[in-house]
């Protein structure tokens, strides 16, 4: 595990495996990371129609409620007890106060999503303060441990009105390493419950520690041989946690002091710059698309100059089995959530259709996120669903273009000088202008001054009016601005 700290304006942390990037996790100091974090909120709006409510949490935009996420607790105190699909507006009134977390960032337009299911994670446990169950989490798939856990869950003290869960971490734990987990886990649920009665609403109650301890807490396992930390501070925050909650794991956190920046000394940096492309190659010639939506991820497996057969089909077969565990590894890396479509290269047979549906099953159970996947299609079609960890690397790091509005594609001069045409002939005809400006990027000002002369000549001539075309850098990509005047040189209109 490599932590890149050194600049406090972004922390990055890879975990590398065999010298090539497994997973990556980006936070710069600008964004806000609110998942995990618990919120004393107030309903603003009940939206019966959607089976949803807003919440103002205090932040920038309301989060989003639907009734599924609503415990039992709230239904009975709408006096709906017993009912198994209670109406939003029986549950919630406008202006209620809830207690929530958010499970899902915000995305685009959209804020973020939101539970009244509190789970509070530790280092092997997650305690559910509303759910009075015990298990053990579906990635430990050993039956033997799995039966071991729940026999000492079992054992354990558990506070009756609350549920636990044992992580993937805990595999192997021993009996005493959960409970203290537990007993930390039941001190930090009583100061929310204080800050809570305490509280006025809206406010954080609250928040889940930061990146590194999050990574660290979440993904460290003993098979990580080595953590390294290139920020003094941050180094000593790592070894203190491991310390308490792992005392025999500390000594493999080391303070890295090279002159060369860390994510290059361990040949991780081109890896990563990798997972922004669009497009990801293949061996032998083939490769990937990766399209990103507000709410979709379109994926395409192109053959290229792929040939590794003189039968198509099996030359099919194998570029997909080959597609299919690098897309698995990119949804990962580039945290790609919400519904995924996969357009595999077209097979006839059944058997192999069925062979790369397999493969890429067993390549997802690598990702901690959890996943539906539906039967690929005789289109070759995959399609599945991927919970969003956190927002994903493009998000964190990358803003709309303000040319092209996210679409990647520019107007070209001509049909922009068109559009403008047509509204310069719009303001033209107006009985009150006298004259209008029109402020253009400098190629369309150029191409209007030039390809279009005449025609502005000739309105100017038959409307007796005066048309100016004023070269501007802030009118970028596909915006044109017009500014009119009367008679007298005063500005009567600017839009």
């Amino acid at each position: 595990m490599i932590i890149n700290a050194a600049d406090p304006e972004e922390c990055r942390i890879a975990v590398v495996e065999d010298s090539q990037l497994s997973d990556i996790f980006i936070e710069s100091s600008a964004s806000n990371h609110n998942v995990g974090n618990i919120y004393k909120g107030r309903v603003e709006n009940v939206e019966p129609s959607i089976q949803a409510a807003f919440v103002n949490l205090g932040l920038e935009r309301n989060g989003f409620l639907h009734v599924s996420d609503i415990n039992s607790d709230y239904v009975k105190r709408g006096g709906r007890r017993g009912s198994r699909n209670p109406r939003i507006e029986k549950v919630l009134k406008r202006g209620q106060e809830v207690v929530v977390q958010v499970s899902k960032s915000g995305i685009g337009t959209k804020g973020p999503a939101l539970t009244t299911y509190i789970s509070i994670p530790g280092r092997f446990l997650v305690l559910m303060p509303s759910i009075k169950r015990k298990g053990v989490s579906r990635k430990i798939t050993d039956d033997k441990q799995r039966q071991r856990l729940k026999r000492l869950l079992g054992d354990m003290d558990v506070p009756k009105e609350m549920g636990v869960i044992v992580r993937t971490a805990g595999e192997g734990r021993r009996k005493r390493e959960l409970e203290r987990d537990l007993r930390y886990l039941t001190r930090l649920y009583s100061a929310i419950q204080k800050r809570i009665s305490k509280g006025k609403a809206p406010a954080l109650i609250y928040q889940e520690s930061d990146l590194v301890i999050r990574v660290v807490r979440d993904f460290f396992t003993p098979e990580i041989e080595e953590i390294v930390v290139d920020n003094e501070k941050v180094h000593k925050k790592v070894h203190d946690f491991l310390k308490s909650v792992m005392p025999r794991y500390a000594g493999r956190v080391n303070l890295y002091e090279g002159a060369t920046p860390l994510f290059h000394a361990h040949g991780v940096e081109e890896q990563i710059e990798s997972i922004y492309r669009r497009r990801v190659d293949l061996p032998g010639g083939a490769y990937i698309v990766i399209d990103q939506t507000e709410a979709l991820v379109a994926v395409d497996v192109n053959s290229g100059s792929f040939t590794r057969h003189r039968d198509p089909e099996q030359s099919a077969f194998e570029l997909n089995r080959r597609a299919a565990a690098e897309v698995a590894k990119q949804l990962r890396l580039r945290d790609l959530g919400g519904v995924i479509v996969i357009d595999f290269v077209d097979m006839q047979k059944e058997k192999y259709r069925r062979a790369v549906e397999k493969e890429l099953s067993d390549a997802l159970k690598n990702d901690k996120a959890r996943s539906r996947m539906l039967r690929m299609s005789e289109f070759g079609i995959v399609q599945l669903t991927r919970q969003r960890m956190r927002p994903s690397v493009r998000r964190a790091l990358f803003r709309m273009c303000p040319a092209c509005e996210g679409k990647g594609y520019l107007r070209t001069q001509e049909s922009i000088s068109v559009d403008a045409l047509r509204r310069l002939s719009m303001a033209l005809n107006r009985d009150q202008v006298t004259k209008v400006d029109v402020k253009a990027s400098p190629e369309v000002a150029d191409y209007l001054n030039n390809a279009k002369r005449h025609v502005i000549s000739e309105m100017e001539e038959r409307l007796n009016k005066t048309v100016r075309i004023v070269p501007s850098p802030e009118q970028v990509g596909e915006t044109t601005k017009f500014v009119c005047y009367n008679s007298s040189g005063a500005e009567i209109q600017e839009n």
